[in-house]
């Protein structure tokens, strides 16, 4: 057989090697063009770790981190805060594999009758009057005590101490629950929410030897609850983190084989009220990403958690969601699919140096019971940092921020009923034990990225008509279409309509729409071009038409106007400054 010869230039194993150089050189070419730098695709996280945007062989870390566990899925894990066993037997039709229960404990034997305890683990919340009873279900239950599996959710302080040893008579049962979420759902970064966590495993350890357990015997007894959020490659970053942080943890304490139990949860703040339908993508991501992040059990949020009561088709859109990627997309069944991935690895090294180190500061501080005032002052430094980068929507929120539906059907959902003898509902991040055993918890607040956004939209909705803004369109459609969408989404994201003036052609034909439509604030919108030529006719027409205060999106005009709108503007602020200006009381 004839075998064809190429000229050498056409040899594809001859290519000369490219440097990471070379690329940069190109990239800078081409930012060049566009007025940008190599800088802007250069992403800095709340933890100050820089995202490059190529990652190459030298970036990986020489340090191999713990591979997730070898195993056949993950256990689909849903939590029930009232006490409805038709909820809970739906859940456990419809592939829920173990409960998280925070009920009032009276209502344990009832919620639980017909639940095969030996197949379906039950994980609590941190109530010691809940672990007791729990644990005298379980002594009633048909089962081996060898098959009793789960976690009472308790702090290892005080009377839980008795409720623990207790619990020595079912031997795979864990016991207590190093719960992160707090951290998190105050607004905190990965690395600080990891380096806490380290905290207070170490103090869970520390008062469960104190107390009489071996330190193989303390590490056994905890499960560690992370938040997994729509940011999927620092989740999976961070649950790998996790879990090379506590290895280390277990070296130095001289326990060799201990592995930490990962319970991921989509995470609270990043759930809205506001076109909650968004939610099944933020939750599904999570999900995905704390699968792939190695949890051993994952908890997704129904899509309207933070509006009420959850209905059955949201728990049904939560359970599927998990039921969906492990049985058609089989994500449990690949072992860690982000190791080799340099970007995920360097980025794996960075949150466990960071949060290694902000674990260190805290133990300085004589340990996490008395490292409040330290740990509340950098979780509220990270959460002004990140409420400045939402309010001027460099971190977006889809359907909130941006792109809102001002016509969106509200959906509405049964109010949470709390007395005295519940616990805190969905809505709200989960009860936690406190960090020391107090019930005061530090007063870590509990926030959601969308709620100063959302506090706007009901205030435009409990005045007797929706407050408006006009949009002073310039020349036509095609002219002025990409800066009025721009400006009709920063308004209506603060719950303000926004009609337009449509195609024009003159700034006496804008400021006679502007007239009809009775508002008293415009916005002039159109290309640079337009600018140009009718900006300070249309200022003046509009103010002669009785426009109170005029703005003009972009960042430039010779036109007397009161304020720009433009990409990375305070967007917050202006729509406050708004409401202000109209004497909107609050």
């Amino acid at each position: 057989m004839m075998e064809l010869a190429l000229p050498a230039e056409f040899r594809p194993n001859e290519f000369p090697a490219a440097s990471q150089e070379q690329w940069r050189e190109l990239v800078d070419a081409v930012l060049r063009k566009t007025g940008a730098s190599y800088d802007s695709l250069v992403t800095r996280t709340y933890d100050g770790i820089e995202l490059q945007p190529l990652y190459t062989l030298s970036d990986a870390p020489p340090v191999p981190y713990a591979l997730a566990p070898v195993r056949q899925g993950w256990d689909v894990r849903q939590r029930h805060a009232v006490p409805d066993p038709v909820a809970l037997m739906n859940d456990l039709e419809g592939g829920v594999t173990s409960l998280w229960l925070s009920v009032p404990p009276s209502s344990l034997e009832r919620l639980l009758d017909g639940v095969y305890l030996d197949l379906a683990p039950v994980v609590l919340d941190g109530s010691v009057d809940l672990a007791r009873a729990m644990l005298r279900v379980w002594d009633q239950a048909p089962v081996l005590a060898s098959e009793v599996r789960g976690n009472l959710g308790l702090a290892p302080f005080g009377e839980a101490l008795d409720v623990i040893r207790a619990a020595s008579a079912f031997p795979a049962l864990r016991t207590c629950v190093v719960d992160a979420l707090p951290f998190h759902d105050a607004g905190g970064s990965d690395a600080e929410e990891l380096g806490a966590s380290l905290a207070l495993g170490v103090s869970y350890l520390r008062a469960l030897t104190a107390a009489g357990f071996s330190e193989a015997a303390a590490f056994g007894a905890l499960e560690f609850r992370f938040a997994a959020t729509a940011d999927q490659f620092s989740t999976i970053a961070k649950l790998r983190a996790a879990r090379r942080l506590w290895a280390r943890v277990a070296e130095v304490s001289g326990v060799s084989d201990a592995v930490q139990v990962q319970h991921a949860v989509t995470s609270s703040a990043m759930m809205t009220r506001r076109d909650p339908w968004v939610n099944m993508l933020r939750t599904t991501i999570a999900c995905l990403a704390a699968g792939l992040g190695g949890a051993d059990a994952v908890t997704v949020q129904p899509f309207d958690a933070a509006i009420g009561l959850p209905d059955e088709f949201a728990r049904r859109i939560a359970r599927n969601t998990q039921n969906l990627l492990l049985e058609e997309s089989h994500l449990g069944e690949v072992i860690d699919p982000a190791a080799g991935s340099w970007y995920v690895e360097q980025l794996t090294d960075a949150l466990a140096v960071q949060a290694w180190a902000w674990f260190q500061e805290i133990e300085r501080a004589g340990g996490i019971a008395e490292a409040g005032s330290l740990v509340a002052g950098r979780l509220a430094s990270t959460w002004a940092a990140r409420s400045a980068r939402l309010a001027n929507r460099r971190d977006p929120i889809t359907g909130v921020s941006e792109f809102p539906n001002l016509t969106e059907k509200p959906v509405v959902r049964e109010p949470f009923r709390i007395d005295s003898d519940s616990q805190a509902p969905w809505g709200d991040a989960p009860p936690t034990p406190s960090f020391s055993g107090r019930s005061d918890n530090f007063g870590l607040p509990r926030v959601r990225y969308a709620q100063a956004f959302e506090e706007l939209r009901d205030l435009a909705e409990a005045q007797p008509e929706r407050p408006q803004v006009f949009l002073a369109t310039l020349g036509p459609v095609a002219a002025h279409t990409a800066r009025a969408t721009f400006a009709a989404n920063l308004f209506n994201a603060g719950g303000f309509a926004t009609p337009n003036a449509g195609p024009t052609k003159t700034a006496q034909e804008v400021a006679e729409r502007f007239q009809e439509s009775g508002a008293k604030i415009a916005v002039v919108c159109g290309s640079d071009t337009s600018y140009a030529d009718q900006a300070v006719d249309t200022v003046e027409a509009l103010r002669k038409a009785g426009a109170e205060r005029v703005l003009l999106a972009g960042k430039k005009t010779e036109a007397e106007v009161d304020g720009f709108v433009f990409m990375g503007c305070p967007a917050l602020e202006i729509l406050n400054n708004t409401y202000d200006f109209l004497g909107v009381e609050r």
